[in-house]
């Protein structure tokens, strides 16, 4: 079947299939569906669906921003500068994260990542694509410098959403990634040594205190200045729309400096380190994964936006919600508040966009880039003052 298409004055044919892929047939499929909605949504669809060509958007942690590996372009840049010139949204987030994935100067972040206890980098990614509604990660892989990539190769590759361990890395070894035996930098190997002659010789203290004296020691090698506070929870969140409405996102990072091998965050588990609806819009973290895991904040704030809430406002429900389930006393400081910091970047469908965080505090930025380039802007915190008073 062909249908006539109006350019102008003139009628265009086009093939039927061909204009069901376009977002204009999206639009109107959307616009005339009989479902049922719910009031808040129905009285945004006008914002949302009969928008016309939307504005090209990437936000992203304040890694997005800080990190060039050289080049000309950061993260931020580096993505809008490919979805404005066409390229799927994913490829580009992708080719954004992969500055500092390779900038051996961020340590929160793939090559040069701070490592786990035993000193070797481990690196967690996941990736969704909202128009394909697919989505890949891995976690635990070792030797890989993009993750994230690996992480895209899954959703490409494979029935699955996530790959782990000896597993993810045999998965690259087979693509023909390039296999490393150790991803330290003499930056990150030192670091990592200086925590172990911190923390004890022999590195085994009691069950109930090792956990909360290891991390206390990193903590005060932030606050030191030996770590960016950023690169000790790791982690880049990137997210975009193009023009059309596509929206897609990833998040990669190497995990919590010093962690347990084998531990896991959030970043690689789709709900919790990043969820994407293309309908809604897209949401991701960095800080405490454990939190984030409890709660499925991502999801939450993508939820909150399909039931009408702006982006602000669905990040700051997520957080509060984080707050009210934060009960363990070893979790909470003077004031029976949250003593760690978590912070999410949200955009939606109309292109509106925040960035939220428990405390501004640390990292107290995110970066976003549009067509007037990409620039920090400060998060708006839910709490007042620092996560450790």
């Amino acid at each position: 079947m062909t249908l006539q298409i109006k350019r102008g004055n003139d009628m265009t044919p086009i093939d039927r299939r061909a204009f069901v892929r376009t977002g204009a047939a999206a639009g109107l499929a959307t616009a005339f569906s009989s479902s049922p909605v719910h009031a808040a949504t129905a009285m945004r669809a006008p914002e949302v669906l009969i928008r016309g060509r939307g504005r090209p958007l990437v936000i992203s942690d304040s890694s997005g921003f800080n990190f060039r590996n050289g080049g000309p372009r950061n993260a931020v840049e580096e993505a809008f500068h490919r979805i404005t010139r066409g390229d799927d949204v994913l490829d580009a987030l992708i080719a954004g994260v992969n500055i500092p994935e390779l900038d051996p100067e961020e340590t929160g972040i793939g090559f040069g990542g701070l490592p786990n206890e035993h000193g070797v980098v481990q690196l967690d990614s996941c990736c969704m694509h909202g128009p394909q509604k697919r989505a890949g990660g891995v976690a635990a892989l070792e030797g890989v410098r993009t993750p994230s990539r690996v992480a895209r190769a899954v959703m490409d590759l494979t029935d699955h959403h996530l790959l782990v361990g000896k597993g993810a890395q045999d998965f690259a070894r087979q693509l023909g990634f390039a296999i490393e035996d150790d991803l330290n930098t003499d930056q990150s190997r030192r670091l990592w040594l200086e925590w172990k002659r911190r923390i004890d010789p022999s590195h085994w203290l009691d069950p109930n205190r090792r956990a909360g004296h290891a991390l206390d020691v990193g903590l005060d090698m932030v606050r030191e200045g030996l770590i960016r506070e950023s690169s000790f929870w790791g982690t880049i969140n990137c997210d975009g729309i193009n023009a059309n409405g596509d929206i897609c996102g990833v998040t990669t990072t190497s995990g919590l400096a010093w962690k347990i091998a084998g531990r896991a965050g959030d970043s690689p588990i789709l709900g919790a380190g990043l969820y994407v609806d293309n309908d809604v819009g897209a949401a991701g973290s960095t800080g405490r994964g454990e939190a984030n895991l409890y709660n499925l904040s991502s999801y939450l704030i993508v939820e909150e936006m399909r039931r009408g809430a702006s982006p602000r406002d669905a990040g700051m429900a997520a957080l509060r919600r984080i707050r009210a389930n934060t009960i363990e006393p070893r979790l909470l400081n003077s004031r029976g508040d949250p003593n760690f910091n978590i912070r999410f970047f949200v955009l939606n469908k109309a292109g509106e966009f925040a960035g939220v965080s428990m405390y501004a505090a640390g990292e107290a930025e995110y970066a976003v880039c549009t067509e007037n380039g990409a620039e920090l802007r400060p998060l708006e915190p839910l709490l007042d003052g620092d996560p450790n008073d």
